[in-house]
């Protein structure tokens, strides 16, 4: 259920219809299919497929890699590692090392249909169980900072997910795989007077592969495009549910490689259950000088529950908000200038309480400093406004200019529901210096930042372009930063965290295949860390550059190969010691930040109807720790598709993943004093079948 407090629910419903009114309008009596001309901005395509850092998984390609998890498919792009945890969970990687924390995810923007998935400030870090991803009609990505266009959230890049698409017909997909494993999917489209339908749900349900843990999700995508008068609409209701068992980690050197460790579960009470509901509307006008009008209301809902198993005392988070805004752009052109002006305001109600049940086990200074009972219960209200610009200035038929510039403000009205300071939820003291949990007297933040982009795309031949771009993208400090404190630190005194980036490549592409490279160098300032004294601070800098490439060769006409790969260096560019008594000293690397990323794929269709794929993905060594103590030494895996259309309404697809049986891990660290592991899955076979009706 969603959080029943009488005021923010009846807002949030009051919110919520209005938008989905807006979603779903009435059609007007002479508005056909054949009329629609649905463009709008839900793809990210247009301000940044000539520049080089953009990246596009189609949904031919979605079909053959039927992802379980977003991982499988995010290994085909360059400079991105999605870091699979437990069930649904992952961490993100975008020319950057995976990030954690409670504001990790606040330097990644996740889209739907270009629209944010969650409010400006109140991120969540495993954000792309929250998307279709299952059955849609493309991932897109931009790598390096975005926020001239997507906002603070775009930090380092942006993930776009495209809605299921609307094509006419119906197919119905049943699939089954080990450890209980099924999955049921159902797309239908259709066109009526009125415009185009589509309905898209996936269910899953599956006991995981080690103990308890299973999960059960529900994914729902109802499209509408139709014509209002002289606007196209192109209207999208999205809703998840996700009830989750979680695994924690295995603890122990090369513990993922033990038989009696590596599907143990040491912690078969963790969960996470959540749900999640969002309307979206992109209103389209074409105006009488030619200029393009774009408005998208949207609305979203959401409540989560999760137990944190990785803490002492293993508290209770929940969390939720119900938010609504609208983005609003206007596109011309001007003879060789093409230009976008736009705005964007949005309003939220974020809240969240963490509770712990019963004593925490451990040392003394555990068990006093880590009470039960209330730690945090806050709600926090919050306005985002921004403004704007893109220009694109073709200089001549071969040489382009590029530029962006975005001002946002963002501002938190942060009321304590709770006992304000350092003290047991009785309002009594702790001993060992103090509670570890602070919460900060009610208050208000500000932040007001400006990103922008600048880039040249030269194109001496049709089959050849190069370019050069720099870019600046920020980040406000998250709720859960700026709230949920430690060890008496009453007031988090944060700025706005920044990148600065500039990339140089080329492309050229052909019949025969195509090749890109890209360079990059880029300096991050003003990264939230926590230090010695466990207090939020603003202290983090860091740098890294890297080479992306990616290439496709088409080998006659059955035989296909491509490979995209990374090298990259990410550096810690200061000195200090932070939470736990580790030591980062300027020019260790980062930790969780593979130099070596990439993947390559053979594809081979000996007749028409069947298609064979063979796919080695590859994760380079990285550092454990941010003193750089000891490191994970990498893996590879291999994985088989094959996809057959047996008649024409029936296809059979079976994929065999890591075909060797290669025992890794999804993700490894050293904390606490501990080795600890999400083990890789074990060698595993998946069968579908797909009736188009």
């Amino acid at each position: 259920m969603f959080r029943i407090v009488l005021s923010p629910v009846a807002r949030s419903s009051l919110l919520f219809l209005s938008l989905a009114a807006l979603a779903l309008p009435l059609p007007a009596a002479t508005a056909g299919i054949e009329e629609l001309r649905v463009v709008g901005d839900a793809s990210l395509a247009a301000p940044f497929e000539d520049v080089g850092n953009y990246a596009l998984i189609d949904e031919e390609t979605l079909e053959t890699i039927a992802l379980v998890h977003p991982n499988e498919a995010f290994v085909r792009v360059p400079g991105v590692w999605i870091s699979r945890g437990s069930g649904q969970e992952h961490l993100t990687a975008i020319r950057s090392a995976v990030l954690s924390g409670p504001g990790a995810c606040g330097a990644f923007q996740l889209l739907e249909n270009g629209v944010p998935v969650r409010p400006n400030g109140f991120c969540n870090v495993n954000g792309l169980f929250e998307l279709h991803t299952e059955l849609a009609a493309g991932l897109e990505v931009v790598r390096g900072p975005a926020s001239a266009l997507y906002g603070g959230n775009a930090l380092r890049g942006v993930i776009n997910v495209l809605a299921p698409s609307t094509r006419a017909g119906t197919s119905i997909t049943l699939e089954a795989g080990p450890w209980d494993y099924g999955r049921a999917s159902l797309r239908t489209g259709s066109e009526t007077e009125s415009g185009r339908v589509g309905i898209a749900f996936t269910g899953v349900s599956a006991n995981g592969w080690r103990d308890a843990t299973g999960h059960d999700q529900q994914k729902l995508s109802l499209s509408w495009e139709t014509g209002v008068g002289d606007w196209d609409v192109s209207s999208l209701v999205s809703a998840v549910n996700l009830n989750q068992e979680t695994g924690g980690f295995v603890v122990g050197f090369e513990a993922y490689e033990d038989d009696a460790l590596r599907d143990s579960n040491p912690n078969p009470e963790a969960y996470r259950d959540l749900k999640a509901v969002r309307a979206s509307s992109e209103w389209t006008r074409v105006l009488d000088d030619g200029r393009r009008l774009v408005l998208t209301p949207y609305a979203r809902v959401s409540d989560m529950d999760f137990l944190q198993h990785f803490l002492p005392g293993q508290p209770l988070e929940e969390n939720g908000h119900w938010s609504g805004g609208g983005i609003g752009r206007l596109h011309g052109s001007n003879g060789a200038l093409d230009w976008t002006l736009g705005g964007q305001i949005e309003y939220a109600d974020s809240w969240l309480e963490e509770t712990q049940d019963g004593p925490t086990i451990g040392s003394p200074f555990l068990v006093e400093t880590r009470p039960p009972g209330t730690h945090y219960d806050y709600e926090v209200a919050s306005v985002m406004g921004a403004l704007f610009y893109d220009l694109r200035w073709q200089v001549d038929d071969r040489l382009a200019f590029v530029h962006s510039l975005r001002a946002e403000t963002i501002e938190y009205d942060y009321d304590n529901r709770f006992l304000d300071g350092n003290t047991r939820d009785d309002g009594s003291s702790c001993g060992f210096g103090g509670c570890l949990y602070t919460r900060p007297a009610d208050r208000d933040d500000r932040f007001s930042d400006l990103a922008g982009r600048l880039g040249l795309e030269y194109a001496p031949a049709d089959d050849l372009r190069a370019w050069l771009t720099a870019g600046i993208g920020f980040r406000a400090p998250q709720m859960t930063e700026l709230y949920r404190l430690q060890r008496g630190q009453l007031v988090a005194d944060l700025d706005s965290e920044s990148l600065r980036s500039l990339e140089a490549g080329f492309e050229h592409s052909g019949a025969p295949g195509s090749v890109s490279l890209v360079a990059f160098v880029q300096r991050g300032e003003d990264e939230i860390l926590r230090d010695a004294d466990g207090f939020n601070v603003s202290a983090g800098k860091t740098k890294g550059w890297g080479l992306e490439w990616s290439a496709l060769a088409r080998l006659g006409e059955d035989h296909e190969f491509d490979v995209v790969g990374t090298y990259a260096r990410h550096e810690y560019d200061f000195s200090r010691t932070i939470s736990g008594g580790s030591t980062i000293s300027r020019g260790d690397d980062v930790d969780t930040a593979p130099r070596w990323i990439g993947s390559a794929h053979w594809r081979w269709r000996p007749v028409d109807a069947l298609l064979v794929e063979l796919e080695g993905v590859h994760v380079g060594a990285y550092e454990l720790d941010p003193a750089n103590t000891d490191d994970y030494r990498g893996h590879t895996i291999f994985n088989l598709r094959t996809d057959w259309q047996v008649t024409e309404d029936v296809r059979v697809a079976a994929r065999v993943l890591n075909l060797s049986d290669e025992r890794y891990a999804d993700r490894a660290d050293l904390a606490f004093g501990n080795y600890r592991y999400f083990p890789g899955l074990p060698r595993r076979l998946h069968v579908a079948v797909t009736w188009d009706l």
